[in-house]
């Protein structure tokens, strides 16, 4: 316990998913958090999106660990509210230590009849949404005395697959930035990486729209259908991972233990980027 007392996390897409799963385990060693998502839907998402009470469900799971939490409903797309809300939480908890730049999207189509506003969205959230979250931090940090970014990729972030070319040339987008902002920002002492799941059990996964896509010929595919066809992408023998193992991914670099760790690309993929 405690391998971030102390200290402030910044983590956006937190109201449910992999962002609640990071913000409480951070809380669970000792980090106060600041929270956002945007709880709201974007048109091109075909599964249902985070709403307000998720992000109230965060609150209150990161405050029933005796921790302090700022949240607020904000979209990475938009920098000047991002970075708004960003420093009131940091005029109110006082400091900032750690970022996760973990808010996203995914949707599916070919890249050759893929609708403008569905390649728009992908790239303003995962990508531009991602350097904005960077952008509005890092003055905190700096102020701080140094700290640690965490990017949300993906294993689709180090190699390809069909359908989701947009979705694949964001997280490939967030190494170049890892990289580039681990170079910009190695002598205020801040650290930057990027985390590379697999397939993580969550809604972003575990919904219909992927399910169609991922069996095709089912005609109502389910959680069961979909465990054997996503077993398939990994070396280990299972079909997706659970939030807290890339949580823990995210706690190591957020923590004194990874205080010479930047510029890497960390894979929690099963064995996915092996296949």
């Amino acid at each position: 316990m405690g391998r971030v007392e102390g200290k402030v996390a910044f983590v956006t897409g937190a109201a449910r998913g992999q962002g609640r799963s990071h913000a409480l385990r951070l809380a669970q060693e000792g980090a106060d958090i600041v929270a956002i998502d945007v709880c709201s839907q974007v048109d091109s998402v075909r599964y249902p999106m985070a709403t307000p009470d998720d992000l109230k469900e965060t609150v209150a799971e990161v405050e029933a660990l005796d921790r302090r939490i700022i949240a607020a409903e904000a979209d990475v797309r938009d920098y000047a509210q991002l970075s708004s809300v960003l420093n009131d939480a940091v005029g109110a908890l006082g400091r900032l230590d750690i970022v996760c730049a973990n808010a996203g999207i995914y949707s599916q189509g070919m890249l050759t009849d893929m609708p403008e506003e569905t390649w728009r969205d992908m790239i303003d959230v995962n990508l531009t949404g991602v350097w904005h979250t960077c952008k509005a931090a890092t003055p905190h940090l700096v102020a701080a005395g140094g700290g640690s970014m965490i990017l949300t990729s993906s294993a689709m972030g180090l190699k390809a697959a069909p359908n989701i070319g947009h979705y694949t040339a964001a997280k490939h987008g967030v190494v170049g930035l890892m990289r580039s902002l681990a170079l910009e920002l190695a002598p205020q002492m801040i650290r930057v990486n990027s985390v590379h799941p697999t397939g993580v059990d969550t809604k972003m996964i575990q919904n219909e729209s992927l399910y169609r896509m991922m069996a095709p010929g089912v005609e109502h595919p389910t959680r069961e259908d979909m465990a054997p066809v996503l077993q398939s992408l990994n070396a280990l023998p299972i079909p997706w991972v659970d939030p807290i193992d890339i949580s823990n991914a995210v706690l190591f670099l957020a923590s004194d233990e990874a205080r010479y760790v930047t510029g890497v690309a960390f894979p929690i993929d099963a064995g996915m980027t092996i296949k």
